[in-house]
């Protein structure tokens, strides 16, 4: 209502030729008193209320309008990364919502990631697949996020459309340091790469 959401961009970084690839949308709130407002304090609220619908739809409207300034100014290669909650996700409209967005902004559908998290992509798992197929369909990429931390069944990875696996950044903290977090890690990444997936490590 007081219009104080905005929308931030994390850079992902193409590990190859270290240039900027894509671009995930994150959603801050900006408090006139309190500041920036942490989204591990807001989201759970606006998920209990219901409010996370529009609150996600405001966030890929905005990220899809920013991608058109972008391209506009000769940047329009880049991918942009929206994530969807799972009331949005099981919206009846959602694909339909996604469409006009896209014409609304003469976005190209390549260039829009939507991700779900594992939960959500097992929840109801011939819906998902129904409803990533459809947006697959379109052109639009399909990020699984959060691998690693839910159930991890490779019968789902086997089973679902989808075009990047996301590591999870508890298994990426000591990479460096821990035997254990390496071998995960290089699992994940062979096995992702194996079935002709994009990885991207949190």
């Amino acid at each position: 209502k007081n219009e104080e959401f905005a929308v931030y961009y994390q850079p992902q970084i193409d590990i190859g030729t270290e240039k900027v690839s894509g671009l995930e949308a994150l959603v801050r709130w900006i408090h006139p008193k309190e500041g920036v407002i942490s989204p591990a304090r807001f989201i759970p609220v606006a998920e209990e209320t219901g409010l996370i619908v529009p609150i996600g739809e405001f966030v890929l409207r905005a990220a899809c309008k920013q991608y058109s300034t972008w391209k506009n100014k000769g940047f329009g290669s880049l991918r942009i990364a929206a994530n969807l909650s799972a009331k949005q996700f099981e919206m009846d409209n959602l694909v339909e919502i996604i469409k006009e967005v896209l014409i609304e902004n003469d976005m190209e559908p390549q260039f829009l990631e939507v991700e779900i998290t594992e939960s959500i992509a097992i929840k109801d798992i011939n819906f998902t697949i129904k409803t990533l197929t459809q947006l697959n369909n379109m052109g639009v990429k399909v990020s699984l996020d959060d691998f690693g931390t839910g159930y991890s069944s490779l019968n789902y990875l086997k089973i679902l459309p989808i075009d990047i696996l996301k590591i999870d950044k508890a298994f990426l903290d000591n990479v460096g340091r821990s035997s254990k977090e390496k071998a995960i890690a290089r699992t994940i990444i062979t096995l992702a790469h194996d079935m002709d997936l994009t990885v991207i490590a949190e």
